[in-house]
């Protein structure tokens, strides 16, 4: 199949994003267009990444100076230090802003590397290859880079596109079934806050992506690239439209803290699990049907993911949340800024339903029993 691109543009800056089979081909060929002045390269990849796949992408780079450096991607090295450590490497090999910096590995490490790109010398040719379906179908779209701190999570960043995003599947083969899922979430979620067809489509198809079908995994990557790109190119800096992609990540983000970035649970079980809660908050302030929560719920049953909430079904478990919501990026007045569901494609904007903690503690009940 042949890859397809999409191409991400406002008002000052342009970059492709290429999904397929063997995109990684395209690599020299776009740095010589791309970054023509460039000579040096360095490489923040993920260790956990195939041998095969390490091996090919320096095939690739052939004729540079290339610097690997090494990254053990989990929440706890997404940090300011880790990110002042890989800044000192990169300022030791004297690389210059014509030179490129490339993020190879899952979101952890996409995000990492496009933080430091963005702050070495204050902004150097970045190039982001996702090899996670959940970086693939998330993260790497839109510039949204950083790290996170002890008072939450992406809370220390900055907005910085690459200059090319290449999304190859073969990457995906080794992938375990729990970090499929994980990107799974994002996909669905994309449905639900845009596209009535596509969710319908996945309701038919979500066990061929989970499976790895190829024609199947490449149209609903594309499909979710073309949602979230709609969402960034008419709000880059997150202003206003784009927190709608936030459907599900407060409850999430509260979920992870509270765990301490646990890898029992992924990010993407955690949006899974935020999107029913935020869903039956949903059905409370009588904003959707109850038909629609069922709807979703009926999809996460049918592909055994209704683990996600069910956790999350009694006012106990939902209550030890509540301490964790506070610090949410979207939070601008000391409230809970919630974006809600209306219908399937179609959620409330920002600040339109904001919380306190004390009055959410009062009704965490009732949204159980949904």
């Amino acid at each position: 199949m042949k890859n397809q691109e999409i191409k991400f543009q406002n008002k000052s800056e342009k970059y492709s994003i290429f999904i397929g089979e063997n995109s990684i081909n395209l690599l020299p060929n776009k740095i010589k267009t791309l970054c023509p002045e460039t000579k040096k390269i360095g490489v923040i990849i993920d260790k956990n990444i195939p041998s095969k796949f390490k091996q090919l992408l320096k095939k690739k780079l052939k004729g540079y100076e290339v610097f690997i450096l090494p990254f053990i991607a989990n929440e706890k090295n997404k940090s300011l230090n880790k990110t002042y450590s890989l800044l000192n490497i990169l300022l030791s090999k004297n690389l210059n802003r014509s030179d490129l910096i490339i993020g190879f590995g899952g979101g952890i490490t996409g995000d990492v590397a496009s933080f430091v790109a963005s702050i070495y010398k204050r902004g150097i040719n970045f190039i982001n290859i996702p090899t996670t379906l959940l970086a693939q179908v998330d993260s790497s779209i839109g510039g949204k880079t950083g790290v996170n701190s002890r008072h939450g999570k992406n809370l220390i960043g900055s907005f910085y596109q690459p200059k090319l995003v290449l999304i190859d599947t073969t990457f995906l083969e080794s992938l375990p079934r729990k970090q499929m899922i994980c990107g799974y979430a994002e996909i669905l979620k994309h449905s639900i806050i845009k596209d009535k067809i596509f969710f319908n489509w996945l309701k038919k198809n979500t066990k061929l992506i989970l499976d790895k079908k190829k024609r199947e995994l490449i149209y609903a990557i594309k499909k979710s690239c073309q949602i979230k790109m709609f969402f960034v190119s008419r709000d880059t800096n997150e202003k206003n439209l784009r927190m709608t992609l936030n459907f599900g990540h407060t409850f999430a983000h509260a979920i992870e803290v509270k765990n301490n970035y646990s890898k029992k649970s992924t990010h993407g079980e955690a949006v899974l699990s935020g999107m029913i809660l935020a869903s039956k908050f949903s059905v409370y302030k009588k904003l959707c049907s109850s038909k629609t929560l069922n709807e979703i719920k009926n999809i996460y049953i049918q592909n055994n993911l209704d683990y996600t909430y069910n956790k999350y079904s009694n006012k106990k478990e939902i209550d030890k949340l509540l301490p964790f919501l506070k610090n949410d990026k979207k939070n601008n007045d000391g409230r809970i800024n919630f974006i809600l569901l209306n219908h399937i494609g179609k959620t409330t904007l920002s600040n339109q339903n904001k919380i306190s903690l004390k009055h959410l503690r009062g009704i965490t009940q009732a949204i159980a029993q949904y």
